[in-house]
């Protein structure tokens, strides 16, 4: 497929609804020359795939963080229209609402450098990690729904956030129209233990400093001041839950395209109309998911707060340890867009993406309207890590961006070709304390199996998608 692309601009390439049969509408990535040489030609045509679905809205985007995954590929956007499109949960993927946040704090490199691996050592006794791992909570099936329809508002009604914590998060950190029970018992049940918890493969959390500040003037409302200055930045979803929705709806919407014959061109992109029974059960599922990712991370942030307290002798209130903000990806969201000087609704699939809002734009937070809302993407274990912001060109992709590097290796290719001990060394050696379940984890997530998310930012900075506000550094790291 790749013969098929055409550039149209510096990081626009172009895959015209002609390059295939049944095309509905065009396919654009946002990539530099160096991006588009690692990207598989199957997540390209996945790409194409997304663009013969009924309903689909010009033009289906891939990012600069695109690679080959299940139906749609990762790092990829397509918007259905309410009334005549689908919604996929093969478009939304498996990790419903996996999302980053960022923690501000007022702590330098200099302070927490002596203390970082006693710090290291707390998060990872204070933070359940790891496959399968069960949380401190014990939540009755009651509780369980009302944290699948209130989100992070059961966090704060329970005393584990603020209201200035949910001021700073994608929904206010909660979706409405919810119905719990669109969703199993089966997914309940893998949702109630892990509350709390990381989990494992690409999911972390980390200790981060300042590298470098490209926009001074946005980057200090967004709490950032200076160089050195410490981030945490927290990388998870909704866990068990979410991926036995995913299971489930996966089957369900499989017997959709049956009933309603829908003509696919990969089986995994199985969908439903957008306003059947099958689409909206999904839909009012789904949102539960995002809803349980919110409150993970809410509470998490708490147990995180609770570890710096702890070593550094400090209320987290005296560490200024804010929220910045917190994105999803893997969500569909029934959004408004002007389509050709019209209003209209669409059913939004961001996979791998991330919403990415200008400044004025009204679902900005209010504290961050000015400038726009922070677009958060997360690098590779080891490498760097950006804070952007909503650009004025970003209207063109629905308002996304990337959400983090990308893998160009799978998971089991790099578990082949690295070994956990040796990069565990060398990131010692570079100043970065890594700890994790088992030395497994470090080398499916090697920095060498992803994209250079220096020139993944720069794609989207460049395209003005999203613009680049500060860059940091792990200095050390939490995994599964």
């Amino acid at each position: 497929m790749k013969e098929k692309l055409k550039k149209i601009s510096e990081v626009e390439y172009l895959i015209s609804r002609d390059a295939r049969d049944k095309m509905r509408v065009n396919a654009k990535i946002i990539a530099t020359n160096r991006i588009i040489e690692a990207v598989e030609d199957e997540a390209i045509k996945q790409l194409t795939n997304v663009a013969c679905l009924p309903g689909i809205i010009e033009s289906v985007y891939g990012m600069p963080d695109i690679h080959w995954g299940y139906g749609l590929p990762m790092g990829a956007v397509g918007a259905f229209d309410c009334e005549k499109g689908v919604i996929s949960s093969g478009c939304t993927g498996f990790d419903i609402n996996c999302g980053i946040r960022m923690i501000k704090t007022n702590l330098t490199y200099k302070e927490v450098k002596p203390r970082l691996k006693q710090l290291i050592n707390v998060l990872f006794q204070n933070v359940p990690t790891g496959v399968g791992s069960k949380g401190k909570l014990r939540l009755s099936k009651d509780e369980l729904d009302e944290v699948l329809v209130k989100g992070a508002k059961w966090a704060m009604e329970n005393n584990y956030a603020t209201k200035e914590d949910l001021q700073h998060m994608e929904e206010y950190g909660n979706m409405s129209g919810v119905n719990p029970d669109k969703i199993s018992d089966l997914a309940k049940k893998r949702g109630l233990p892990q509350l709390g918890t990381l989990g494992a493969g690409n999911h972390f959390l980390e200790i981060q400093k300042v590298d470098q500040i490209f926009n001074s003037k946005i980057a200090e409302v967004f709490g950032v001041t200076d160089k050195d200055q410490i981030i945490v930045m927290l990388h998870c979803g909704s866990r068990g839950l979410g991926h036995q929705i995913a299971t489930d709806y996966l089957k369900i919407h499989e017997n959709a395209v049956k009933k309603y014959k829908i003509w696919l061109p990969d089986r995994q992109l199985v969908c439903a109309p957008a306003n059947s029974e099958e689409g909206q059960n999904y839909f009012e599922a789904m949102k539960g998911a995002v809803n349980y990712a919110f409150c993970n991370r809410t509470i998490m942030t708490d147990w995180i707060r609770e570890s710096f307290a702890k070593v550094f002798e400090k209320n987290w209130e005296e560490m200024d340890m804010k929220l910045i903000y917190d994105v999803c990806h893997n969500i569909c969201k029934l959004e408004e867009h002007e389509i050709n000087g019209e209003k209209r609704k669409l059913y939004v699939h961001r996979k791998g993406a991330t919403r990415s809002l200008p400044s004025g734009h009204e679902l900005v937070p209010e504290t961050y309207k000015k400038v726009g809302q922070p677009v958060l993407i997360a690098g590779s274990m080891g490498t760097a890590s950006y804070i952007l912001v909503g650009g004025k060109k970003a209207k063109e992709t629905f308002y996304s961006s990337c959400h983090g590097a990308g893998r160009v290796m799978s998971r089991n290719k790099a578990i082949k070709d690295f070994r956990g001990n040796i990069i565990k060394e060398e990131l010692a050696e570079r100043g970065i304390i890594a700890k994790s379940t088992s030395p497994r984890v470090l080398a499916e997530e090697s920095p060498d199996a992803y994209k250079d998310i220096d020139e993944v930012a720069k794609a989207v900075d460049i395209a003005e998608i999203s613009k680049k506000v500060v860059r940091v550094v792990p200095i050390g790291v939490v995994k599964g």
